[in-house]
């Protein structure tokens, strides 16, 4: 029969043990560096608006040249906790103090896609979508009878 002192050691044991495989579970944090740039944001930007106009919609630039006052730069990174990475890069051009020339937007108007700058709004959207399909799918061939969807 083991004594209280063997039953307190290993009490002891098994409790550093819980604590030590506690510890294997880390959360990491996103990492966000820059500017943050939101799609809603660089759709209000329009040619022709004023410095102060464009740092009110979007916050100081990350990179601006002290003695051509011309050309802003917007850059932004995030890291998912899961590890995926998503970059922006936004170059405006000012002339005349008034912005004349973007680089690296997509406009809401514009029909082009942008390589570079997926909309995870649409995407998540779509298997969340995909994911609802595949359920009622399954739940229709499991029952025999197909169920109207709204």
């Amino acid at each position: 029969m083991p004594t209280f002192s063997t039953l307190i050691r290993l009490s002891l044991v098994a409790m550093l043990g819980l604590g030590i495989a506690g510890c294997s579970i880390i959360y990491k944090l996103p990492t966000r560096q820059g500017n943050v740039i939101e799609q809603k944001q660089l759709d209000q930007l329009q040619l022709g608006m004023s410095k102060d106009q464009v740092k009110f919609l979007l916050g100081t630039p990350i990179a601006s040249d002290p003695f051509r006052d011309e050309r802003w730069d917007y850059f932004g990174y995030y890291k998912s906790p899961r590890g995926k990475v998503s970059s922006r890069t936004v170059s405006l051009y000012f002339s005349d103090s008034k912005l004349a020339r973007m680089e690296g937007v997509q406009l809401a108007s514009n029909e082009a896609k942008n390589v570079d700058t997926p909309d995870l709004d649409a995407i998540a959207a779509q298997v969340k979508k995909d994911q609802v399909e595949k359920t009622r799918t399954r739940r229709d061939k499991d029952t025999g009878v197909a169920i109207p969807t709204p």
